[in-house]
């Protein structure tokens, strides 16, 4: 094997800086930071499901702190997350399996799982709030 050229100045192999941003790239990115927040998001059901087991101060004292603006934008963020990691992991589903590998295909699912998720967290919170009404 011949000795790599001093004056080659180049990475090895390809990085972040050499590939153009693309969405499917960027969901990647989305897909493992959903992941990371459903585990915060988690704490926060399990302090509520705490709180309903501890009584009703504490479950009103939780209730008020979620249903404050803030906490529904939290709750809201959550609810999203969820949805986009679960439409993501479907997503590498049929990857796995060997299907939607073509640019047009990856291209879809991957705009079909964000359109998807924002799509599904607004109905969601439009039935809870009918609901809850």
């Amino acid at each position: 094997m011949a000795p790599p050229k001093a004056d080659a100045a180049r990475p090895l192999s390809p990085h972040i800086q050499i590939y153009r941003p693309m969405l499917s790239m960027m969901m990647s990115i989305v897909h493992r930071i959903t992941g990371a927040a459903l585990y915060f998001g988690t704490v926060l059901l399990v302090i509520w499901l705490v709180a309903a087991a501890s009584g009703p101060s504490a479950f009103a004292n939780v209730q008020a702190i979620y249903g404050s603006f803030l906490g529904q934008l939290v709750l809201f963020g959550y609810t999203w997350a969820l949805i986009h990691h679960a439409l993501g992991g479907v997503r590498h589903f049929i990857w796995d399996v060997g299907r939607g590998f073509d640019h047009a295909s990856r291209e879809l699912l991957v705009k079909a799982g964000l359109v998807g998720s924002i799509m599904l967290t607004v109905l969601i919170w439009i039935v809870g709030y009918v609901v809850a009404a």
